[in-house]
């Protein structure tokens, strides 16, 4: 069995890169016709690298290049945002993706696409050229909106214009304004594919996917070759179902398979901004349970970067935070939180946080003794037998006096965690983080020899004996 499996897999690799092989041929066929401005012949044979090697996202980007030079934008987007699902650190295919949103008019996406070309390449000069003109557009549309209300008031019945202005406001961001435009249009022509498609790209863009996929599919239905519908209702339906998935995996427990489908659905749409939001925090949210805590609050940042009020990012942050004992930051967190929204819940958080950052400036006893909080009365004593005997100053004598000087330190310190320890009140009184001042226990003057007599019991009953050079025995009474 062993010997057929072995050549059933040694078959399957051959088959892999035979087709691997083919593939790459296609390919450098695609580039020769490139190179010679036959873009509709490089389009046929990167078509067949694509149908032999349909996972490669250098497939993809040399398709979208060449349906750029054929002004075949909108199917170069759906190449170019493949290319960047299947490889994020695309460079190519974010640049060209870029492109194309801006060719399309979308200059807020073509934005995010370049700046995440210039986190991967910084000094791309393309890219910085790029992010210039989608800055122009935005302007340009800002006047667009400035005239269409000029004429507005010439023609205040004019669903041209009104169109015109409702998806420039969209692709500006500023939904509710859009949204007011287009429904306005629907209240007398409920028919209006245009008016449909921005009310419906409003709501995808603030999360409303299932009412915005209700939109594009009436927007479809008025005008069955309405592109921008088309796309918009293919990436909402795909993001809503990748979504889902992650969701229902997370519930069911299935962690990991819940990472992965968040981890897919952030390449579906990387511009719809308020859903990658929560898509970040619910991928934080899982990667706590993973105990990848420092990728929990990289997501979360990445979160409240796209989404600065999400109060629920910064909750999930400052929670692994604390989970990972950085105490400053979960306070600076848990702030923001209880000023934004000042319930009880999250004055108890930040108190609670508070708490434990002035916890952790103190000496931690537990850590001396090396015993974990819940060690009972007989563990506290034999971890201090063992530390103190450790670091008695007697068994140091003979080693230079930098080092005598570290263990007599070592050895009052472990003095004052069982001092501490062992005394059920201080004990109480040092968990909940009360000062022990106010016991009247002053450690600057405490001597950690009394507490070694006292549970040695006294000079008679323990002594250091040299057995050799180096070497000590302990002789108990």
């Amino acid at each position: 069995c062993f010997h057929v499996l072995s050549d059933i897999c040694l078959v399957y690799l051959s088959f892999c890169l035979l087709v691997h092989r083919e593939a790459e041929g296609f390919k450098e066929q695609g580039n020769a016709f490139y190179i010679k401005k036959d873009y509709a012949e490089a389009f046929n044979y990167y078509t067949k690298a694509i149908d032999m090697c349909p996972k490669n996202a250098s497939y993809y980007g040399n398709r979208a290049a060449t349906l750029m030079m054929l002004y075949r934008y909108r199917e170069a987007l759906e190449d170019s945002q493949q290319a960047v699902r299947l490889d994020n650190d695309f460079m190519k295919g974010h640049l060209r993706e870029g492109k194309c949103h801006l060719s399309l008019g979308n200059a807020m996406a073509a934005s995010r696409c370049f700046q995440r070309v210039l986190e991967l390449e910084p000094d791309n000069s393309p890219a910085q050229q790029e992010v210039t003109l989608a800055t122009l557009v935005q302007i340009k549309w800002r006047k667009v909106v400035f005239c269409m209300d000029r004429a507005l008031e010439a023609a205040a019945a004019c669903h041209r214009f009104k169109i015109l202005k409702a998806e420039c406001l969209a692709l500006l961001g500023r939904y509710p304004e859009a949204q007011s435009v287009a429904s306005d249009i629907l209240r007398m022509d409920s028919t209006n594919a245009d008016a449909l498609y921005v009310r419906g790209l409003c709501l995808y863009y603030e999360d409303c996917i299932d009412k915005a996929v209700q939109f594009f599919v009436q927007a479809l239905r008025m005008a069955p070759d309405h592109d921008k519908a088309r796309l918009a209702f293919r990436n909402a339906k795909a993001l809503k179902a990748k979504k889902e998935e992650g969701n229902k995996a997370f519930k069911e427990g299935h962690f990991e398979a819940a990472y992965e489908l968040y981890s897919e659905a952030l390449t579906i749409d990387p511009n719809n901004i308020k859903t990658n939001a929560k898509l970040y925090c619910n991928r934080a949210t899982v990667g706590s349970k993973l105990k990848k805590l420092e990728q929990a609050v990289e997501d979360c940042t990445r979160a409240i970067k796209l989404d600065e009020t999400y109060i629920k990012a910064y909750l999930r942050r400052a929670q692994c935070y604390m989970d990972m004992e950085q105490y400053e930051e979960a306070v600076r967190d848990y702030e923001k939180v209880y000023q934004t929204e000042k319930t009880k819940e999250h004055k108890h958080l930040l108190k609670h946080a508070q708490l434990e950052l002035k916890k952790s400036k103190r000496k931690d006893y537990y850590k001396v003794l090396g015993v974990n909080k819940n060690a009972t009365e007989d563990e506290i004593k034999k971890a201090y037998r063992k530390r103190a005997l450790l670091h008695h100053p007697d068994r140091h004598s003979g080693a230079t006096p930098e080092l005598q000087k570290e263990e007599e330190k070592k050895f009052k310190e472990v003095g004052e965690a069982f001092s501490v320890l062992s005394d059920p009140k201080k004990k109480s009184r040092y968990d909940s983080g009360q000062d022990l001042e106010d016991d009247g226990m002053n450690m600057g003057d405490f001597d950690a020899n009394n507490i070694f007599k006292a549970f040695f019991g006294g000079p008679a009953g323990f002594s250091f004996e040299a057995s050799g050079p180096g070497n000590f025995f302990f002789q108990f009474g």
